[in-house]
């Protein structure tokens, strides 16, 4: 059986501190936490630490070992493929940007996910992805059937501030995020609390995603909280991230 196929009851290593908050937001429950509603009893044997704020619910694990991630990447490396051409290119603010990472999104047969002007359709499920989707899966109890994937070279690579709440999501359904590689700040921040016009005082939330770390970004979140990867330019290793989500194809675009 390939390893990456394995079903282990895995636990987050208590000593290894892969996550921190910015003072006065969010409260951490280190005791289990389980996603809302999961459909299977596999997740009561993931320990998670759980992220609050208002509207905020984020649980967070390390779902490989060291080794098990290290040899995650490096198949990735080797055989994951990205995007060239126009698909490299998003469109914000009235104007096209070169994307600062790769990207690719794999999924079910005529999946496609529409974000900053560009709708992309999905590659075929690998058999290494099929794996960590199953892997994911029975962490947490959800069902995936589309994953997007970014690769940041090095700390210079980042995302800015968004939401995944385009309309092809099913709603409620959390979103499963996948580390390998480099550990990265992840950044959240209230749309309420954003900019110059900001009507509220709600402290940024800030998350450590360290290699072989999934993060579960629940419901409220995606509706409330922009979250962003920015740049850390002292970092120099490769972050490979994959976000699981539930696509619901009656509202999907249609690929041009």
């Amino acid at each position: 059986m390939d390893r990456y196929a394995k079903k282990r009851k895995l636990q987050a290593d208590d000593t290894e501190d892969e996550s921190t908050n910015t003072s006065q937001v969010a409260s951490k429950d280190e005791t289990e936490h389980e996603p809302s509603q999961p459909d299977t009893t596999m997740s009561k044997s993931v320990k998670w630490r759980q992220y609050t704020s208002k509207d905020l619910d984020c649980s967070y694990t390390t779902l490989y070992s060291r080794s098990e991630a290290d040899d995650l990447i490096s198949e990735c490396e080797r055989s994951l493929e990205y995007y060239t051409g126009q698909m490299t290119r998003v469109f914000v603010f009235g104007k096209w940007h070169n994307i600062p990472r790769k990207q690719a999104a794999y999924g079910d047969d005529g999946l496609s996910y529409s974000y900053s002007g560009n709708t992309v359709a999905a590659k075929p499920w690998t058999p290494l992805l099929n794996n960590i989707r199953d892997r994911v899966s029975n962490a947490t109890g959800f069902t995936f059937n589309f994953v997007l994937v970014n690769r940041y070279k090095d700390g210079r690579d980042h995302i800015g501030e968004h939401r995944d709440d385009e309309r092809e999501l099913v709603p409620r359904h959390p979103i499963a995020s996948l580390s390998l590689g480099q550990p990265r700040n992840f950044v959240f921040k209230h749309a309420k609390s954003r900019g110059k016009n900001a009507t509220q005082k709600i402290a940024p939330v800030t998350i450590k995603l360290g290699h072989g770390s999934l993060l579960m970004m629940n419901y409220p979140t995606n509706t409330h909280w922009y979250h962003s990867l920015p740049q850390q330019k002292s970092l120099l290793g490769v972050r490979i991230n994959m976000t699981f989500r539930k696509i619901d194809p009656s509202k999907m675009t249609p690929v041009k």
